[in-house]
């Protein structure tokens, strides 16, 4: 609820002025040019699709839980297509070992010296099927490269392509053979996602779309990394006034006292949700953040970090966006 009381009192967004540059904003052509590249290749809502880029600008990684056959491996490759960007796919495995992810030392016979050889982790858009199923020992490779960019091997750091996106899927239905994500880790996911099973529309989409041919493995890009490393720096410049940050930690704080929640948010779920708002107004054309922003990622950002009992996450994110109100200046 927006408090209106006295005539001085201005709703928060209101006060958070615009910044004053008169910069097109980078991030939102190219999230256009994207979203339209992408359409032509997966079916997916214009929401989800959103969303997807939002955590891309942001810097951020994407946790894709839904059921076999929904397009997630499409998706992956399609958005590195798109933005001209190395892919690479680790198939998650119970055997599989942290130097299949980020490479190692490999001993060369004719100089008598140990060389390291990259594994798949280095590549710009980086998809991690199935990543329930490898053992915690190789779901940890991954913390590294996620949380900082850079993976170390045998004593030496490696820094990974920027920009850098780890797209990790995983099945909610079939749980024999798995090893469910530990907390650290899912807190390292920007966001999670749900692609949704197709309605009667876009499943005849699909259909025609398969009638004479398969998804083609040509992918045409729309931008370069260059320009997708600049919109990234570009959503570091969306103003976020006092009132948006206060907003943003209430939201945090109010998952403390949750009756539902076991796990509440951390502090890096509160500075994701931050960067994700940011990078929200910049494809929406805003240089400042909006209540509408952080409400619109609050889901995708904070679900998968609150272990709740009896409930789903989403209701009960949807509940605290509910009950905590959005500040105003006096």
């Amino acid at each position: 609820m927006i408090s209106t009381a006295g005539p001085r009192r201005r709703p928060w967004y209101h006060w958070a002025v615009s910044t004053g540059s008169s910069t097109e904003p980078i991030a939102a052509t190219l999230a256009a040019r994207i979203t339209a590249a992408l359409g032509k290749r997966v079916v997916v809502s214009p929401d989800i699709l959103e969303l997807i880029i939002t955590g891309l600008l942001a810097r951020g990684h994407l946790l894709l839980e839904d059921v076999p056959g929904v397009g997630k491996t499409l998706l992956a490759k399609s958005l590195a297509g798109a933005t001209g960007g190395a892919f690479r796919r680790v198939q998650f495995t119970p055997d599989l070992l942290p130097a299949d992810i980020t490479g190692g030392s490999v001993y060369d016979p004719k100089s008598g010296e140990f060389s390291f050889r990259e594994g798949p982790i280095f590549a710009n858009v980086v998809l991690a099927d199935e990543i329930n199923r490898g053992t915690p020992r190789a779901q940890s490779a991954l913390l590294e490269a996620m949380g900082e960019g850079r993976v170390s091997v045998d004593g030496e750091t490696h820094t990974l392509p920027q920009p850098f996106y780890v797209i990790a899927t995983q099945n909610p239905v079939e749980q024999h053979g798995t090893f469910p994500l530990p907390e650290a880790e899912l807190d390292r996911f920007t966001m999670m996602l749900r692609l949704g099973r197709p309605d009667a529309e876009q499943t005849a989409e699909i259909l025609r779309r398969h009638e004479h041919s398969g998804p083609s493995e040509v992918h045409e890009a729309v931008t370069d990394l260059a320009s997708l490393a600049a919109a990234q720096e570009q959503v570091l410049t969306v103003h976020v006034a006092d009132a948006a940050r206060l907003y943003i930690g209430a939201v945090i704080i109010a998952t403390r006292s949750h009756p539902a929640i076991g796990l509440p948010a951390s502090p890096r779920a509160s500075v994701a949700l931050l960067r994700c708002a940011q990078a929200m107004a910049l494809l929406r054309r805003r240089d400042h953040v909006i209540p509408d922003d952080v409400k619109a990622v609050a889901t995708a950002v904070l679900g998968h970090r609150l272990a709740v009992a009896a409930v789903r996450p989403d209701e009960v994110v949807a509940e605290i966006l509910a009950s905590v109100p959005i500040p105003s200046l006096p």
